[in-house]
């Protein structure tokens, strides 16, 4: 690949002047100040300058604390989520012309004889400091769960476009995102840039322990999957914490979810985003109410959105530059615009997502999306979670079928009331192929580990 030299600024540039920023993960702390002067790679930093490098560490922490170093000394930074089997990494090792490795677990498989560097603890950086610095381009694969992931190209200042600069009163964050994805990407640069403080998750750790240790640290602000926050709602540790500012994004945000946190977090500013690895970061909607404003769509400022048969394109330069390795695939259309595959409707003054195009049901002819119907389905109040999917009937297609999590475990098991009860609800306000055939209470609903719902045919 080409690696062009660069005289901009690298990610520890900001870091250097946030003295502020703290990364608070699981038995670990990391502060702004102690990272310019050490490294995690002693006597290797010019190996890996240049090189097109794989962040595959297993821990967040380590993840984040070899982001910050590399990112000026490496020619390309290839962020791979933890759950990737050895299948998926060797597509993405071969699509990105990966040279070496980053890892902070001895032995595992990573599908590909690459050069590992093990994350080691920090300890002074020699005179290697003045190494050249590098463009370095940040690549993100696609959150998808089966075949090759796309990957998507970056440049650091488009990451960046969509943070301000630091407040006066710098927040306390933590969010649900791993920080290898795109989600949880933002929140971290966020605090890198605005020198906030960030807690960190840890796998290993239970939901009940990562929200105390939020609460320990005062946390303020605090971002997730609408997914993400259901989870969080089910289970007795809601109360535990007492955010200003609550973020939804990666899903769409229906009424429901709303209306559960404002009735949880009564003093919280209540905010869901609109954003994709491809698309970059589009618009932040905070009046309390589902979808966007219209106006968006005719706005011409940093972000453009226009609908192109009913699917969101986006134009902006916070978007990424390219996908790697598959020159079968076009990013950006003769105009710049991304077209995002999220299907939206514009009814009056405002614009509703409806799901993703390869999500929809083909009920006899008729197109569904099972966001729609879960929407309807969640607007229950003894619902807190539904997962609308197709079933196939050799005689009649695919026939709409709902699994629901109840807010009280028991009640369906009580009477069919609540079973009723919704299926009224749909009955009056969805067409009739629309409807489901079936409704199976459960405990819970499963989450990927990028915190969407998991998406499956019954």
């Amino acid at each position: 690949m080409n690696r062009p030299q660069t005289d901009a600024p690298c990610l520890l540039d900001f870091v250097m002047h946030r003295s502020g920023l703290r990364l608070d993960a699981y038995g670990a702390t990391l502060r702004g100040g102690e990272i310019g002067a050490s490294t995690i790679f002693p006597g290797r930093r010019s190996e890996l300058a240049g090189r097109s490098v794989l962040i595959g560490a297993d821990s967040q922490f380590a993840s984040a604390r070899a982001l910050i170093e590399l990112d000026g000394l490496a020619a390309r930074l290839v962020i791979c989520p933890p759950d990737f089997s050895p299948r998926r990494l060797a597509s993405v090792i071969a699509q990105a012309g990966i040279d070496a490795i980053v890892s902070d677990r001895a032995g595992k498989d990573f599908g590909a004889d690459r050069p590992i560097y093990p994350c080691e603890d920090p300890s002074p950086v020699d005179d290697e400091n003045r190494l050249p610095r590098f463009a370095t381009q940040w690549v993100l694969p696609t959150s998808g769960t089966t075949g090759a992931p796309k990957l998507v190209a970056h440049r650091l200042e488009r990451l960046l476009g969509a943070i301000k600069s630091a407040p006066e009163q710098r927040p306390i964050w933590a969010t649900f995102y791993d920080i290898r994805r795109y989600g949880g990407l933002q929140i971290f640069l966020r605090a890198c840039v605005t020198g906030a403080r960030l807690i960190l998750c840890d796998r290993e750790e239970s939901l009940g322990d990562y929200i105390a240790r939020c609460a320990e640290a005062g946390v303020s602000h605090i971002s997730g999957t609408p997914s993400h926050w259901r989870r969080l709602l089910m289970s007795p540790h809601a109360g535990l914490i007492n955010p200003k500012y609550v973020r939804l994004s990666g899903e769409i945000a229906d009424r429901a979810i709303l209306d559960a946190l404002r009735a949880v977090y009564p003093a919280a500013l209540i905010a869901h985003a609109y954003a994709s690895t491809e698309a970059g970061v589009g618009f932040e909607v905070t009046d309390g109410r589902e979808g966007f404003p219209a106006a968006l769509l005719a706005a011409n400022g940093e972000v453009e959105l226009r609908l192109c048969d009913g699917s969101l394109h986006v134009r902006s330069k916070r978007t990424a530059t390219s996908y790697i390795g598959r020159d079968d695939l076009k990013l950006l259309d003769d105009e710049g615009f991304v077209d995002t595959d999220d299907i939206v409707e514009q009814r009056g003054d405002r614009c509703f997502f409806k799901g993703r195009r390869a999500g929809v049901i083909n009920i006899g002819g008729l197109k569904v999306h099972p966001e729609e119907v879960e929407q309807v389905i969640n607007e229950h109040r003894d619902v807190r979670m539904s997962r609308v999917s197709a079933r196939r009937n050799p005689i009649m297609g695919d026939l709409i079928v709902a699994e629901v999590a109840a807010r009280d475990a028991e009640a369906p098991r009580e009477s069919g009331a609540l079973e009723a009860e919704i299926f009224e609800l749909c009955r009056a306000r969805l067409p009739r192929h629309m409807v489901p055939v079936t409704i199976r209470f459960v405990p819970a609903i499963d989450i990927l580990a990028s915190g969407k719902l998991a998406r499956r045919h019954a």
